[in-house]
């Protein structure tokens, strides 16, 4: 068997899909993707398809050090999103050829069903607290929210105060046998995030998700040393050797992504080495169909798994969802907030391949917002 072509389509809402074909009829898909990046990234396949035509899809672990290597400049999300949308896609014709979910290749699955959680919004803790009380009726038992607007690296008591008034209200919706994971998405300052962290403890978050930036990776000991709270990194982190410092500053999750961080076999990796250091892993994923089914795959097969994240519904969807692009929603039809184990060959969903056309015809041209503070200076969104 061998690969005859790469096709990539920009599909609404933010996403990039990738589709491999073979001489056999077998294709896989992959979701290659930077948020705000998509046409950077679409080059970034072009130019690795010269190398893959003519080659054995099956060859997946020799395809991923090429790939990566290879071209000896190295990293960065760039390539690696490049390099995981491909990996997915070889992955999913490996499991239609031998007529097996990737989980099966990856040594069978250790857990009968995932935990997901969702989304919840509201700029305000009444909104916010309506948003859980509507997942809590979705069947969901997690959820996960923003921790603030955009604040500054020092902000006022106020704003502090606005924090933790918003995860309380959220909290007292779910009471004590549900979860709440709190995501400050690199907004907050090491300094802030060392105030909000102890504040939070009565509250009792699953994680607190990118309490720093990822430049500033060498100040979570800091920040797992002033508080009980488990910390939750790794979205912009793109190979288990950038992982490596950061497992060893006692954070509790990993959250690469199947899609940025080199795809199924790196995750993989980064999953194993987060074992190493008692971290569990809770696969990143705010994006399309093709990814989620990926970490689906995954999560079946990682013993330190945590909990999924999935953006069915999530506010960046308006107007196209996952649901969109698959012959059969099944896959992502949640039971009391899980997933159940998929059962068909490779990535385990039917890409509508009309539909995908169809939006690709249309494209899109996503960018994530920039914020500034009261001064007119840049501010982290």
């Amino acid at each position: 068997m061998k690969i005859t072509a790469l096709e990539t389509f920009l599909v609404a809402p933010r996403w990039l899909f990738l589709r491999i074909a073979t001489d056999e009829g077998i294709t896989g898909w992959g979701e290659p993707i930077v948020e705000g990046r998509a046409d950077t990234v679409r080059a970034a396949v072009g130019e690795l398809a010269d190398y893959l035509i003519g080659t054995d899809p099956l060859r997946i672990e020799d395809h991923w050090q090429v790939l990566t290597k290879g071209g000896f400049y190295r990293g960065g999300p760039v390539l690696s999103s490049a390099v995981s949308g491909i990996d997915q896609a070889l992955w999913d014709i490996a499991g239609k050829t031998y007529g097996v979910p990737v989980h099966q290749l990856l040594g069978g699955h250790v857990r009968d069903r995932v935990r997901v959680y969702a989304w919840v919004g509201g700029d305000t803790p009444s909104r916010a607290a309506e948003h859980a009380q509507e997942q809590i009726a979705a069947g969901f038992t997690a959820v996960k929210m923003n921790g603030s607007a955009q604040l500054a690296p020092i902000d006022t008591p106020a704003s502090t105060q606005a924090v933790l008034d918003r995860v309380a209200a959220v909290r007292e919706v779910l009471g004590d046998e549900r979860d709440i994971a709190v995501d400050f998405h690199g907004r907050m300052s090491t300094a802030m995030s060392r105030r909000l962290l102890p504040l939070l403890e009565f509250l009792q978050p699953m994680f607190v998700e990118e309490p720093v930036l990822p430049e500033h990776a060498r100040d979570l000991r800091q920040l797992v040393d002033s508080s009980s709270v488990p910390l939750a990194v790794g979205e912009r982190l793109y190979s288990r050797w950038d992982f490596r410092d950061v497992l060893a500053t006692g954070i509790a999750v990993a959250q690469p992504d199947v899609s940025h961080a080199g795809g199924i076999s790196e995750v993989r990796r980064i999953a194993s080495l987060a074992e190493v250091h008692d971290v569990s892993v809770a696969p990143h994923c705010p994006l399309g169909p093709i990814s989620l089914a990926a970490s689906l795959q995954l999560a079946f097969a990682i013993p330190n798994f945590l909990i999924q994240e999935q953006s069915l519904g999530i506010h960046y969807n308006r107007g196209s969802d996952l649901l969109d692009y698959l012959l059969d929603p099944s896959p992502f039809r949640f039971t009391d907030g899980y997933a159940n184990r998929p059962l068909a060959p490779g990535l385990g969903i039917d890409i509508d391949e009309d539909a995908v056309r169809q939006a690709a015809e249309h494209g899109h041209s996503w960018r994530n917002p920039v914020w500034r503070h009261a001064d007119g200076a840049f501010a982290e969104w």
